[in-house]
């Protein structure tokens, strides 16, 4: 039999309605004896001194193994109670209804590592965090102010090209990027439409912007001795009535982004040379506002759609808007069948976009592969008013599929519901 015979100083402490005293043992007057044998004879044995022998049945401890695993759990509990420390029994954790202690005292003192916790793991917020936005242009361009909009307590980095935005947020370097797609007086932004199947990003959400243009010159410049407007391509279109009205007959030159073109009239000191910019463009580099809200048509507003490297569970609470893009073999007679998946299922269109098919340019009419008859093969961008989260999205991009020979979701995002302004009165 297996037993643990203590000296006849060890006490063990009784359980009463009182508190339990703490006992302290000296550890060089514990005796511990184990056997290694399983005695059955003891085990049952009636006159057996139970004050003093411990029976552990179903063959616990029939190895020697056993044993001294047992007997080490023992020992650490009488060093347990050496220590001369008492714990508050309200500080104490229970487990199974029980009070546990600790076996091993930590020293507070030392600098262990802090554990991780799942604050540690969790990702950081989507929203309202102090999130990393990439964005094509200088300080002050309205791609800025589009990343505000939609990520208010942002970072906003600048980006000098579309194609470096994208590679940003692929890279790390950014979480987002706000990128234009297209404007009510320009149309769509073409390169940013051929980067979004160029690269794997995915849209997260969308935002309208009302762009309010000026004219920017340096301090004491008059618009008759000017010579030259600089801005971007979209801005100098969007703005070429109000010129000639303004009697400005001057050349114009396109620069990569507004903003950039006031930094360029403001670090060359051009006299000569004006700008069409925002207002807070004129702020930050020290130009005035010759002329304020020329843009031909008040009702300016260009679409940023919102990147990131994954995309977001879609939902039916609210409207959503999905981006998809395909590509068919058998020419433009087959867009009539997928536009009418669409239509068949009362999904609205929003938009719709044809883009020549980069690897494979030219197709030809004859089956035989010998005429010269040929035409453009297309890429299409569609936009349409449904959630991936309902049952007629889905339907109805299983039956595009069957028509096309290659089909990708760009994203499925929230709608910009937010009222609209017009940027000046007319």
């Amino acid at each position: 039999m297996h037993y643990l015979r203590p000296s006849p100083s060890l006490q063990f402490p009784v359980r009463a309605m009182t508190p339990i005293p703490t006992y302290r043992v000296s550890p060089s007057r514990l005796v511990i004896q184990c056997a290694y044998r399983f005695d059955s004879a003891n085990a049952t044995n009636p006159a057996a001194p139970t004050s003093a022998c411990f029976n552990f049945c179903g063959g616990i401890g029939s190895t020697r193994a056993d044993w001294q695993s047992t007997c080490a759990i023992l020992a650490s509990k009488v060093v347990s109670q050496q220590q001369d420390t008492k714990k508050d029994s309200g500080n104490v954790a229970a487990v199974n209804g029980h009070k546990t202690l600790d076996l091993v005292p930590v020293d507070t003192n030392c600098n262990l590592p802090k554990a991780l916790t799942i604050t540690d793991l969790s990702p950081a917020p989507m929203h309202g965090a102090k999130l990393r936005v990439a964005y094509q242009g200088v300080p002050g361009a309205y791609s800025e102010a589009a990343a505000g909009k939609a990520y208010p307590s942002c970072e906003a980095i600048p980006c000098d090209q579309f194609e470096v935005a994208f590679q940003a947020v692929e890279l790390w370097i950014a979480d987002r990027a706000v990128l234009p797609v297209e404007n009510s007086l320009g149309g769509s932004i073409h390169r940013n439409y051929d980067l979004l199947l160029r690269h794997r990003l995915h849209i997260v959400g969308e935002v309208q912007l009302a762009v309010h243009h000026c004219l920017l010159a340096l301090p004491g410049v008059r618009k008759e001795y000017l010579t030259r407007v600089i801005s971007h391509p979209q801005a100098l279109s969007q703005c070429e009535l109000t010129l000639t009205k303004l009697g400005l007959n001057v050349a114009r030159e396109a620069v990569d982004d507004t903003a950039g073109a006031a930094e360029f009239v403001a670090a060359n000191n051009l006299r000569d040379t004006a700008a069409i910019a925002s207002a807070r463009a004129a702020d930050l580099y020290g130009l005035q506002i010759l002329a304020d809200g020329i843009q031909d048509d008040s009702s300016n507003v260009t679409r940023f759609v919102m990147l990131a490297r994954e995309p977001i569970i879609p939902r039916t609470d609210r409207p959503f808007k999905t981006s998809i893009v395909f590509a068919h073999d058998k020419g433009t007679s087959v867009l009539f069948k997928v536009l009418s998946a669409f239509a068949f299922r009362n999904i609205s269109l929003t938009k719709i976009e044809s883009r020549p098919h980069r690897n494979r340019p030219i197709r030809l009419v004859d089956d035989a592969n010998v005429g010269t008859a040929k035409h453009f093969e297309y890429m299409f961008y569609v936009d349409f008013e449904a959630s991936m989260a309902e049952a007629r999205a889905q339907n109805a991009l299983a039956e595009v599929q069957e028509f096309t020979s290659f089909l990708r979701v760009l994203g499925s995002y929230p709608m910009d519901m937010t009222p609209w302004c017009p940027s000046q009165d007319d």
